[in-house]
């Protein structure tokens, strides 16, 4: 499966993070939009044009579920993956995202997962 030409939106508060995903999805031709806040977020896909979310479970003092409730509702279809560093895979069933990456997680993980999403996201507008 190819991911080029798809847009994947990055919500971490860690700069390292977003630039990891950034600098290996871009490899991989993927356009990647970064957001350090769920403010940040929000405002990023108002804009549209994005086929997936990599969320945080925690962005800063934020929880990401609460953006992953308001997705499933204002972007119905849209694939999120959530990232976690701290999260039980206990916690983490209980949500509705379409996978999990956990930190720290390889490129073939990441590169894998965006790939996953963004075959069924082919159909989906963004």
């Amino acid at each position: 499966m190819e991911t080029s030409g798809h847009t994947v939106l990055v919500v971490d508060d860690d700069p390292s993070i977003r630039l990891l995903c950034r600098v290996n999805l871009e490899l991989e031709g993927c356009t990647v939009r970064e957001a350090g806040s769920l403010d940040h977020a929000r405002s990023e896909l108002g804009q549209g044009g994005v086929d997936v979310v990599l969320l945080d479970v925690h962005v800063g003092s934020s929880d990401g579920a609460e953006l992953l409730t308001e997705l499933r509702r204002d972007y119905p279809g849209l694939p999120v993956a959530m990232l976690t560093g701290s999260a039980s895979h206990a916690e983490l069933a209980e949500t509705e995202a379409d996978a999990v990456l956990f930190k720290p997680f390889t490129l073939e993980q990441l590169t894998g997962t965006v790939r996953a999403l963004t075959a069924r996201a082919a159909g989906t507008p963004g």
